[in-house]
């Protein structure tokens, strides 16, 4: 049987991506290596959100074709990048065989299996790494337009995935063992807003009927777009953890316009209070930008004392990265790269002490966990406020524990991110 190997590069969606178009390989009988010196094909699945991921990915790429001239292996490029920069790889790295975009898995697999030979076709969950959680992508595709970015132009106008088909592909990750299912999409809020009498909130209630112990989390839901029915939804089903991501990105409604984003400080703050009112105990995870052009000292102050108010339990912060093709791009009001970074510092100083003094007050209580991986008896786990790659973990001491299990876990000490505690009853 003919091997592919693949590397995922960005974001979770992408993630599922690669997963998916693995499974169609394998009903053409090529089966999956993460050992690319025996593959007979390597594949990537590239990132081209903002120059660091565009880096990364060129220079993985760059990685494969010295592994291609090993060995008579065909190289396949494909993802954002390619769907961004295409005419730019082929013609500067021609060691690639095959350049796609983004929903091209029909001509990858056509491709793949018109020059590998192989066996009779199969059926297999096939996952990139042996993890406790699986991303669950509802929707593709993204309507917002914010001014900084151009994942629409890649993954086109959004396009919500079936309730029977999300459904179906959830109740076979809990049968497969998976302990913790991420809700994923560009805009999780929007979904099922080209769906007749169907939304979220119903969808998650649905995902919260299916047998078999498992948490579900919910990430990137679009600010203004948060109802309160689904903030209710959340605080009833015992599955769903009481956990927001909520990327603000700015708080000063000058910002959020020249962004094309709603919202402001008085309209987050009278959220976040609605939902901590709402859902007890939940955890908030937010991303701010710092240095969107036109930002000013007195812009960045005002998000500064925000975030100092709001004390979110997560906050990430990213330097505005200017992208071509981006409405932003040709905006007026460039701020240095040197100020755009003071500023994130500034923030995650501020940050750190929040998120030590929000970790204290758990010290002492027991949570469920979820352990993840063992290393050296040590068990590497999380809480329901913490999201897997993203966040924190807690590292638990005892023996009574097993991989991808849950367990309680009694907090005894807190750090800035992470937590340690040991294993109770």
């Amino acid at each position: 049987m003919s091997k592919v190997s693949l590397v995922s590069l960005g974001c979770p969606k992408n993630l599922v991506d690669s997963e998916n178009l693995l499974k169609k390989l394998a009903t053409k009988g090529l089966s999956y290596t993460d050992d690319r010196e025996e593959a007979d094909l390597l594949l990537i699945n590239t990132c081209g959100f903002i120059d660091a991921a565009k880096k990364e990915s060129i220079e993985e790429i760059l990685n494969l074709t010295a592994a291609k001239e090993s060995g008579k292996k065909k190289l396949v490029v494909f993802g954002c990048l390619a769907k961004r920069f295409g005419a730019e790889l082929k013609e500067e790295i021609p060691e690639i065989d095959l350049l796609c975009g983004v929903g091209d898995d029909d001509k990858i697999v056509e491709y793949c299996a018109g020059v590998l030979s192989a066996s009779d076709s199969e059926e297999t969950e096939i996952r990139l790494a042996d993890t406790a959680y699986a991303y669950l992508k509802i929707a593709e595709g993204c309507d917002r337009g914010c001014s900084y970015c151009v994942i629409p132009d890649i993954r086109g106008s959004f396009r919500s995935r079936t309730p029977e088909e999300i459904l179906k592909e959830a109740e076979a990750l809990v049968r497969a063992g998976r302990r913790e299912l991420i809700v994923v999409a560009q805009d999780i809020t929007s979904y099922g807003k080209d769906l007749a009498q169907y939304d979220l909130s119903r969808l998650v209630r649905d995902l919260a009927a299916i047998d078999g112990d498992f948490w579900i989390r919910l990430l990137y839901l679009y600010p203004t777009a948060i109802t309160d029915e689904l903030l209710e939804t959340i605080a009833a089903e015992e599955k769903v953890c009481k956990y927001l991501d909520i990327p603000l990105q700015h708080t000063e409604e000058k910002i959020l316009g020249l962004m094309k984003r709603g919202g402001g400080s008085n309209y987050y703050e009278k959220l976040i209070k609605k939902i901590r009112a709402t859902v007890p105990d939940v955890a908030l995870r937010s991303t701010l930008i710092t240095g969107f052009p036109q930002e000013t000292e007195k812009d960045f102050e005002a998000m500064l004392d925000f975030v100092r108010r709001m004390e979110l339990d997560r906050l990430g912060v990213f330097t505005y990265s200017r992208e071509e093709g981006s409405a932003a791009y040709s905006l007026k009001g460039q701020v240095p790269k040197h100020i755009r970074a003071k500023r994130r510092d500034r923030i995650m100083e501020v940050q750190s002490a929040i998120s030590l003094e929000r970790n204290k007050r758990l010290v002492g209580r027991t949570f469920r966990s979820l352990v993840d991986e063992i290393d050296d008896g040590v068990g590497i786990a999380r809480i329901y406020s913490q999201a897997p790659e993203i966040d924190g973990v807690v590292f638990i001491k005892g023996s009574d524990f097993d991989r991808h299990e849950f367990v309680q876990v009694r907090i005894d000490q807190a750090f800035d991110y992470d937590l340690q505690g040991t294993v109770v009853g």
